[in-house]
């Protein structure tokens, strides 16, 4: 009598019509994006709304380079509470781990593409960053520390936190076993290794969370530090991208959170406890972001220059203010909800993933006023007003962009554990 194979746990390798719906849904919208990324290789860049700073009235810099910052700011929430589960010993955030160490690689994958069409010819530009590139300028420091370093610290950490589940999954005869296998490389999950494991994990999150926040600042001194265009040449820029990258890195989680205790039925391991955590992180880091933005008005309003007055004007009153005032609406609600949770004691699920999904709003927003008002009625030239809309093209590549990380995100999850597995004596779920 044939032996009945166990499945293995939280649904890995079992894809159910909702889920294959969902797939071919996801493969359209990247087939879009591709089609329109291989209509303006063509056609090249007119067929965006960008243009040339001041004698063409445009911005150089669009949504592609908006979503680059946005992704790379969904990253650093991911791996670095990974990093602070391990260093702080946050066993109410431990189910979350594995998930945000996903989001933080998927993200940064993310960020590398929406450089390429930017760029208008992809590939001489990645030939001149290595034939030209000056070291001590932001832009090397944002693909060789934001890209390269910060990517390969992850995916390293990442390998690590996942052999003894590699090591668990390969023991169960499957299609994925040998890459089971593979990733295990040899684990046995012996005392010697365990505690090998932890040190090495504790001593790679200490030396990630620095990592992190030069990364992040090194994308803000891309702006911060151009002192001719007025609006970005701020000492608040640095901090400001670290903070609103944890904004809306944790709003995010949260939502994803959300979505896989739905969708594995895991509410044993997603408990309200771990949403309450993850809650009250994001109400602190908004309340500090909020700070951020409440300094930055003064500043730009109170006795400003000429230059900085006008910035201010299209963002509270002029063609940017459609886009400010909601943004501005976004965070505040959210930190109201956060806050009025944390005071009452009464957490709801629902709440967190509205406040997720509020600042995450507010996050595109917040980027899209940082990258464009500078170009358009920044100049201190005496240029005419400039003006940005989007194309189809532009929508078209970047909706492209985010279905491949949600089809990254769910094929990941079909093929390894999102869950960690739990230690040995406790039950293992199986949906």
């Amino acid at each position: 009598m044939a032996m009945r194979l166990e499945p293995l746990p939280y649904r890995v390798g079992q894809f159910s019509s909702g889920t294959l719906s969902l797939v071919v849904v996801l493969l359209a919208v990247i087939a879009q994006g591709l089609y329109a990324f291989s209509y303006q290789l063509t056609e090249g860049l007119v067929v965006t709304g960008m243009r040339d700073v001041g004698t063409m009235s445009g911005s150089t810099w669009g949504l592609y380079i908006v979503f680059d910052i946005y992704f790379v700011g969904v990253s650093f929430a991911g791996i670095s509470t990974a990093a602070l589960v391990r260093l702080l010993n946050l066993h109410h955030l431990r189910p979350v781990s594995r998930m945000a160490e996903v989001l933080t690689i998927i993200a940064l994958i993310l960020a590398a593409f929406s450089v390429l069409p930017d760029l208008g010819q992809p590939l001489r530009g990645i030939v001149h960053l290595l034939k030209y590139a000056r070291p001590q300028s932001p832009f090397f420091g944002t693909f060789t520390m934001v890209i390269a370093g910060y990517l390969f610290a992850s995916l390293v950490y990442f390998f690590l936190d996942g052999r003894r589940d590699a090591m668990i999954c390969a023991a169960r005869p499957g299609r994925l076993q040998r890459f089971y296998r593979l990733w295990a490389a040899g684990y046995r999950d012996t005392p010697g290794e365990q505690e090998r494991h932890r040190r090495v994990s504790f001593w790679l999150s200490l030396a990630i969370l620095p990592m992190l926040v030069i990364a992040h600042s090194t994308l803000g001194f891309v702006f911060g530090l151009q002192v001719g265009r007025p609006g970005w040449f701020s000492a608040l820029q640095a901090p400001a991208f670290v903070i609103l990258a944890g904004v809306s890195g944790v709003g995010l989680l949260i939502i994803i959170a959300a979505v896989v205790r739905t969708a594995l039925q895991a509410q044993d391991r997603l408990t309200p406890e771990v949403f309450r955590w993850l809650a009250n992180f994001l109400m602190v880091l908004t309340a500090a972001y909020i700070y951020f933005m409440l300094v930055d008005w003064l500043t730009m309003t109170y006795a400003a220059p000429l230059h900085e007055s006008r910035i201010a004007g299209a963002l509270l009153f002029g063609p940017y203010a459609r886009i400010y005032w909601p943004s501005v609406a976004a965070l505040v609600a959210a930190f109201y909800l956060l806050l009025r949770q944390f005071l009452t004691g009464r957490y709801r699920i629902g709440v967190a993933v509205l406040c997720g999904a509020l600042v995450n709003a507010a996050a595109v927003g917040k980027r899209l006023l940082i990258v464009v008002p500078s170009q358009t009625h920044g100049a201190m030239l005496p240029y005419p007003t400039g003006a940005y809309s989007p194309t189809w093209v532009e929508y078209s590549v970047i909706g492209g962009l985010i279905a491949l990380g949600t089809l990254l995100y769910i094929l990941f999850s079909k093929a390894f554990p999102i869950l960690e597995l739990p230690e040995p004596g406790q039950e293992v779920v199986r949906r």
